[in-house]
């Protein structure tokens, strides 16, 4: 709790000690009858009005700065019309009746109740920040810089793009880049949300934000600091109030106009009423439907709905944030669940992005074929010449000299000895005749110009992937656009499930097919690449990943899943639909209640301390029930 919070509190409680030993003192011995002379109710004026300074001043403040601003209709005035109405009615009674009179307690009561709800909302809203200021604390203070011979510390503002960084266990990394080295685990759970440590080695990047555990580790940063991962994320965070969901937007022009309303209907249940009965009845009092009218106003305070709403949202958000789903907007978090479309690049997204070998053909020269295509791609960094190695179980013979012949493949010999190694293209170049085969990814092998055979490979399908398609097909429509051949997108599309696919897109091709279905259809689109960003920023919600995507897509996204995990987004959609169930749930239940307890209200069947419940114990409901959002799914 804030110190703000505790002050707050300690003087709630101080004022409802005093307010209550009060309030049982006269409730007893009555205040006025304890003093003996003509003018005595002014007494129990005096000390009401005091308490009533002391934990509404405030409240006072704010209705008094609205109305010099012309900010007029809000909470605050509504409560202090309310109050210093009751206060009046009190006033009034005691000059023209003496004795005991009623309307102070009441005035001290809806103030004192008042600032248990706004206690109550304040809290809420910092404990729903917690998550979100955990993110915030991602901010590295310092950089360890290589500077001559030696490490500087300085701001990680004041690094450059190649220098050297030296961060040691227990530090925060500051900013991205590649390890250089030494090796270690980073605990990456505020930025991806993954609880597991991820060990790093020599080559890896490293992105800032994560927290060294283990060893000395040497980074040459890639990113300057306004670039960097920490940065673009706390970017994300802070801004993410400004997209203000369709239900917030209505619920601040709902306020706009309701309180005025209220307002108005107050003064025609105050003064119309009496008089119309007062042309039957000489001896009917103002009092009771002023009373009435105080009732109303305090009951009718919009508070519950106000509050509790952008405190759902703000909630769903941080609790998304738990899970490394970065939200830019509380209109994505409601919108998700409208999704028509769920529209997925395929590589990257729904693939690994990772090439393994699937066959060799023909299979009678398998070990041959990859034998030979060990040799040709030992050497190379290339994804398919990895995974080709890898699938390559025996010794490899690295005495050949490699040649790379640029947009065909590669060339390995030793003396007389050729190994031919690309696509159907180098086949062609050096007239060697092959079956040509329908995949994309082919790696054809030849040796001595002979032709030996090809190498399948295929990029793996995400192991979660099969999960979330089929969650989605019960509520959306599926769609995977891809760069792919036909062949490949159809195996791809027809092993997960998808509901229709298009292949051998270009950027432009994509971009295309969402704009023809978004005319009549909310479409979400999720990818990872630099040329699905133009995809992402077109769609209704773009989704990209976080630690793979590409700059340009975590740019354009609305949605950033940090962890790269796609499954995320059953998580998402389950944030989304308990939040929004309980924006309802609160929504319905205050203008039920309060609907009810206004109509009683105006009849004189309630009297005030009903009406204070009314605001402030459905406006404490309200809240506490916003904040189940955060709990445990």
């Amino acid at each position: 709790m804030t110190k703000k919070l505790k002050k707050r509190l300690i003087k709630i409680i101080i004022a409802s000690i005093i307010f209550l030993s009060v309030l049982l003192f006269d409730k007893i011995k009555g205040i006025v009858n304890v003093f003996n002379f003509k003018n005595a109710w002014l007494v129990a004026f005096g000390i009401y009005f005091v308490i009533y300074i002391y934990v509404g001043f405030n409240v006072l403040k704010k209705a008094f700065l609205g109305i010099i601003h012309l900010q007029v209709f809000d909470e605050n005035l509504l409560m202090t019309v309310a109050s210093l109405a009751a206060f009046s009615l009190g006033i009034y009674e005691g000059i023209t009746k003496g004795g005991a009179v009623e309307g102070f307690d009441e005035a001290c009561a809806v103030m004192l109740f008042y600032q248990v709800g706004e206690f109550f909302q304040d809290y809420a809203v910092g404990m729903s920040r917690k998550s979100i200021k955990s993110l915030l604390n991602i901010r590295p203070d310092y950089a360890n810089v290589l500077r001559g011979d030696e490490y500087v510390t300085v701001s990680p503002e004041e690094v450059n793009i190649d220098d050297i960084i030296l961060v040691k266990p227990g530090e925060r990394i500051p900013l991205d880049g590649i390890i250089i080295s030494g090796a270690s685990s980073l605990d990456t759970m505020s930025i991806t949300g993954e609880a597991q440590p991820r060990d790093v080695i020599e080559g890896d990047n490293v992105l800032s934000g994560t927290i060294n555990l283990i060893s000395d580790i040497k980074i040459k940063v890639n990113k300057s600091f306004y670039d960097s991962t920490v940065s673009k994320i706390l970017d994300l965070v802070e801004n993410a109030s400004n997209n203000k969901s369709n239900t917030e937007n209505f619920v601040s022009k709902f306020a706009k106009y309701y309180t005025p309303i209220v307002i108005i209907s107050a003064l025609f249940l105050a003064v119309l009423p009496p008089v119309i009965i007062g042309f039957m009845d000489s001896n009917w009092s103002f009092n009771k439907w002023i009373y009435r009218a105080i009732s109303f106003l305090v009951v009718s305070c919009p508070c519950a709905i106000v509050i509790s709403v952008p405190l759902s949202f703000f909630s769903g958000i941080g609790n998304a944030s738990k899970n490394g789903i970065l939200i830019k907007g509380s209109n994505y978090l409601e919108a998700i669940n409208k999704i028509d479309y769920f529209v997925f690049d395929k590589t990257g997204t729904l693939t690994k992005g990772k090439f393994i070998v699937k066959d060799v053909y023909p299979r009678a020269f398998y070990d041959d074929v990859l034998k030979y295509a060990a040799i040709a791609d030992h050497n190379s960094s290339h994804p398919i010449a990895i995974s080709i190695c890898e699938a390559y179980k025996g010794d490899i013979d690295t005495t050949y000299i490699i040649k790379n012949d640029a947009g065909y493949g590669v060339l390995a010999s030793k003396d007389n000895d050729i190994i031919y190694c690309g696509n159907k293209k180098m086949m062609d170049k050096y007239n060697i005749k092959c079956d040509e085969n329908i995949y994309s990814n082919v790696v054809y092998v030849a040796h001595n110009n002979k032709y030996l055979g090809c190498i399948i490979l295929e990029d793996e399908i995400k192991e979660d992937a099969p999960k979330l398609i089929n969650y989605l097909n019960k509520s959306s429509k599926t769609m995977m656009l891809t760069g792919d051949n036909e062949v490949v997108a159809k195996e791809v599309a027809s092993s997960l499930n998808i509901s229709e696919y298009h292949a051998s897109l270009l950027p432009q091709d994509k971009a295309e097919y969402v704009s023809s279905i978004i005319k009549d259809n909310k479409v979400a689109f999720i990818g990872d690449g630099i040329n699905d960003a133009p995809v992402i920023m077109q769609s209704d919600i773009g989704i990209a990943m976080g630690r793979i995507g590409a700059d340009a897509a975590i740019e354009a996204a609305d949605i950033v899943l940090m962890n790269d995990d796609i499954n995320n987004i059953i998580t998402l959609k389950k944030i989304s639909s308990k939040t929004m169930r309980i924006v309802w749930e609160n929504i319905i239940f205050a203008i039920t209640i309060k609907l009810l307890i206004l109509v009683l209200s105006a009849f004189g069947i309630t009297n005030m301390w009903f009406a204070v419940f009314g605001d402030v114990g459905v406006a404490v409901l309200a809240i506490l029930n916003a904040m189940r959002v955060n709990l445990k799914k």
